[in-house]
């Protein structure tokens, strides 16, 4: 069963790679996770750089209880990646993410009230949950992504990064470009134009601040 299971992570290491082509990570930053089926997810290694992830810095663990099964040490972030897929039956894969200009908004002073400056924001992610700075790698602060995840697929983590949910490797990267985008747009222009009235998908939903 294990030399099956590794075999699906030639597709987790292309989808990695594709995440660091797209400008989403950079250096050691960011991490994923993707359900291999039958109760096994795959996760990238602690400390491995996402964009030039090799086949053995994935590990591949159980999601009951995180244990690795091919002896590789999952991400820092296994709590997050984990407790999202473990509560969220139709997700598939979770992205942590610091693209640019997101991250550059994520810490600000102030978050921007609103990010459906175009389209896909309120049409492919919804509205946007946020989750004050904890320590990265800690209880506290995956409890926390976890929880704003439950109703969102797109998750700020202050003065951090992001964290995205999707059904399959495409729908994943496409929201974590599509909000870096629109955070493009936010930050390069003073006043930028909104789709729709306030209150519409793509603003930032304060009622779930953690």
């Amino acid at each position: 069963m294990l030399d099956s299971l590794c075999e699906k992570t030639s597709a987790f290491v292309a989808a990695c790679h594709r995440a660091g082509r797209f400008g989403l990570l950079g250096y050691s930053s960011g991490n994923m996770s993707c359900r291999l089926g039958n109760g096994y997810v795959a996760l990238s290694a602690s400390g491995a750089w996402l964009g030039e992830i090799r086949s053995e810095q994935v590990a591949v663990c159980t999601l009951a209880d995180a244990r690795s099964v091919n002896g590789v040490k999952p991400t820092v972030e296994t709590g997050i990646h984990l407790g999202i897929l473990r509560g969220r039956e139709d997700v598939n894969v979770v992205l942590h993410f610091q693209s640019p200009y997101a991250t550059v908004l994520a810490c600000g002073v102030q978050l921007p009230e609103r990010f459906d400056v175009i389209p896909e924001v309120p049409y492919y992610i919804g509205p946007v949950g946020v989750v004050e700075y904890l320590r990265p790698g800690s209880r506290e602060l995956a409890d926390a992504v976890v929880a704003a995840a439950h109703e969102h697929d797109l998750v700020i983590l202050r003065n951090h990064g992001q964290v995205v949910l999707g059904k399959d490797y495409n729908d994943a990267i496409a929201k974590a470009g599509f909000f870096e985008l629109a955070c493009r747009v936010l930050v390069l222009r003073e006043r930028p134009a909104y789709i729709g009235p306030a209150g519409d998908l793509g603003a930032v939903d304060t009622a779930v601040k953690i």
